[in-house]
C-alpha cells in the first residue's frame, strides 16, 4: 500500500480515488449531518463505553495526525449498544483539525465545520483482529466527538503535553494511564450511519456514531495541534493543519438519531 497520500494540493482528498477507487463508493465518510433530515429511531440502545486507563499504550505522529494506541487483546476497553451488535474494542483515537481559521472537523452539521473532531476507533470482536475487522461491513465502529472553542480542556492537556516528543512524522513515545472516557461530553445523544474510514484505504467498514454535544478546547490548546509536523525530522517544516476530508455524498443512506429534535 502506498503511503503517498496526504492533504496537500498534489496528494489531497481530491486525488485519493486514483489509487483508492472505493473513494467514490456508496458509503463514504464523512458526511454533512442535517439534523432535521435525521430519522429518530427509538430502537437505538444507549451507548455503553467502558475504558480502562491502563490500556493506554503509546502516542505516535503518523504523518497525518497524532494517534494514541491502546492494548486491544482484552475486553477491558469496549463499546457496545447504540446501533451496533456485540462488543467492539478500543484500538486508538486521533483528531482532525483546521488551520488558523479554526475549522477542521470532518463531519459538518448543517454545513458548519467545527474547529476539531476526535475519533475513537473500535473493532468488532467477532473477528480475529483489527485488520480482519476493517475489511468487513460491520467491522469497525467510530465515535466522533466535535471540539468547540471554549474553556481549556484538562483531559486533552495530557495528550497535548506529549506532542513535544512526537513533533515530527514517525516519532512515538509511551502514553499510559489515560482514561479516554474523559474526552466524552456529558450527553451521549448521537447520530449514526453506515460509512467508511476517512483516510486511505477508505474501507467501507465503519458504523459511525457522531455525538451531538461537543467538548471544549481553548484557542491555546488548538495551537498545540497545529504545532505538529506532517514531515519527518530533517525535512522542511510543514505544520500539520487542515488534515480533514470534506463531506461525501450521502447516496441514499439513512441517517438515524437516538434523540428527537
Amino acid at each position: 500500500m502506498s503511503h503517498g497520500w496526504g492533504y496537500g494540493p498534489n496528494n489531497g482528498p481530491d486525488t485519493w480515488s486514483e489509487e483508492y477507487p472505493v473513494a467514490d463508493g456508496p458509503r463514504q465518510s464523512p458526511i454533512n449531518i442535517i439534523p432535521k433530515e435525521a430519522t429518530f429511531d427509538p430502537s437505538l440502545k444507549p451507548l455503553k463505553l467502558t475504558y480502562d486507563p491502563s490500556d493506554a499504550k503509546s502516542i505516535l505522529n503518523n504523518g497525518h495526525s497524532f494517534q494514541v494506541d491502546f492494548v486491544d487483546d482484552t475486553d477491558s476497553s469496549t463499546l457496545s449498544g447504540g446501533p451496533i451488535s456485540g462488543v467492539y474494542r478500543l484500538k486508538q483515537f486521533h483528531c482532525h483539525w483546521g488551520g488558523s481559521d479554526e475549522r477542521g472537523s470532518e463531519h459538518t452539521v448543517n454545513g458548519v465545520r467545527f474547529p476539531c473532531e476526535l475519533h475513537l476507533v473500535h473493532w468488532n470482536t467477532k473477528y480475529p483482529s483489527f485488520g480482519d475487522a476493517a475489511k468487513e461491513p460491520d467491522g469497525l465502529a467510530v465515535v466522533g466527538v466535535f471540539l468547540k472553542i471554549g474553556a481549556a480542556n484538562p483531559s486533552l492537556q495530557k495528550v497535548l503535553d506529549s506532542f513535544a516528543s512526537i513533533k515530527t512524522k514517525g516519532k512515538q513515545t509511551s502514553f499510559g494511564q489515560f482514561d479516554a472516557k474523559t474526552l466524552l461530553p456529558p450527553s451521549l445523544e448521537f447520530w449514526t450511519y453506515d460509512g467508511s474510514l476517512t483516510t486511505p484505504p477508505l474501507l467501507e467498514s465503519v458504523t459511525w456514531i457522531v455525538l451531538k454535544q461537543a467538548i471544549s478546547v481553548s484557542p491555546a490548546q488548538m495551537e498545540k495541534f497545529r504545532g505538529l509536523q506532517f514531515g519527518a525530522e530533517g525535512e522542511s517544516a510543514c505544520d500539520m493543519v487542515d488534515n480533514f476530508r470534506p463531506p461525501q455524498p450521502l447516496k441514499g443512506r439513512l441517517l438515524r438519531a437516538n434523540f428527537k429534535i
